[in-house]
């Protein structure tokens, strides 16, 4: 399937997304010897020859990586102070690799990593829809009928009520755990949404991240993706796979 040309320009490492139409406009890129109409133009990854200023362009392979990201650690790559960043965690990763979402300094569990700065944005925006899940040790007891508000939607400070895709509540003398889907990511909203049920956090681990499951990966450990696993987060976010990752998909 082709991909757009601002798109496979920003892969290349060539220019962003944002620069791609004044690259175009200034008649530097050819595709198969022909000047583009614009930089939504259609690009075949493994048949088109596109070049800039006469030199060919070569997509590098893309990375995917799945991290268990442990508490203490922050998600970015600046330290926060006293708390060492979640890069520091993935050794010999590609100068060029982002961390998809988010997660506060005291929760843990899954986090992906991609050198594909189109398939990270959608894996985040809410246009995409992509569900994460969790699972969150709590302590007390429910104010509320949990199931009754979780199905009508919590109401946040700011946006829409917060409304589950999925929700189980095991509540014990004191405490329990709930594990809980969404299709959003705002900040820190799985711990306002057990505020709003009266609960305090013990523990919060997120297990799902689109179609990748959190496994059995120890805390602290990395992991890169299958082909298999690729392939499922391409298909979500209703992308194809770049070209030099099809080889072997099967695996």
């Amino acid at each position: 399937m082709p991909i757009r040309l601002a798109r496979f320009l920003a892969r290349a490492g060539v220019t962003s997304r944002r620069g791609a139409a004044e690259l175009v406009a200034s008649g530097r890129v050819s595709i198969n010897g022909r000047l583009p109409l614009g930089p939504g133009d259609p690009v075949d990854e493994g048949a088109d020859r596109v070049t800039v200023d006469g030199r060919a362009l070569a997509l590098p392979g893309t990375t995917w990586l799945a991290l268990h990201k442990p508490p203490g650690f922050v998600t970015s790559r600046s330290s926060g102070g006293r708390y060492p960043n979640v890069f520091t965690l993935l050794g010999d990763a590609p100068a060029g690799i982002v961390v998809v979402g988010r997660l506060d300094v005291l929760s843990e569990g899954l986090l992906l990593f991609t050198t594909d700065g189109e398939a990270a944005h959608r894996l985040m925006h809410p246009r995409w829809q992509v569900e994460r899940s969790y699972r969150i040790a709590v302590t007390g007891r429910p104010a509320v009928d949990v199931g009754r508000v979780l199905a009508e939607g919590i109401a946040l400070e700011e946006g829409p009520p917060v409304r589950p895709t999925a929700w189980r509540f095991r509540g014990r003398s004191a405490g329990g755990t709930l594990e809980v889907s969404l299709r959003e990511g705002r900040s820190r909203i799985v711990r306002r949404l057990a505020a709003q049920l009266g609960l305090g956090v013990r523990t919060l681990v997120r297990v799902a991240y689109g179609p990748i499951d959190l496994g059995d990966l120890p805390r602290g450990r990395v992991r890169p993706l299958s082909r298999r696993e690729v392939a499922a987060v391409y298909g979500a976010l209703g992308l194809s796979v770049p070209a030099p990752d099809r080889e072997d998909e099967g695996r």
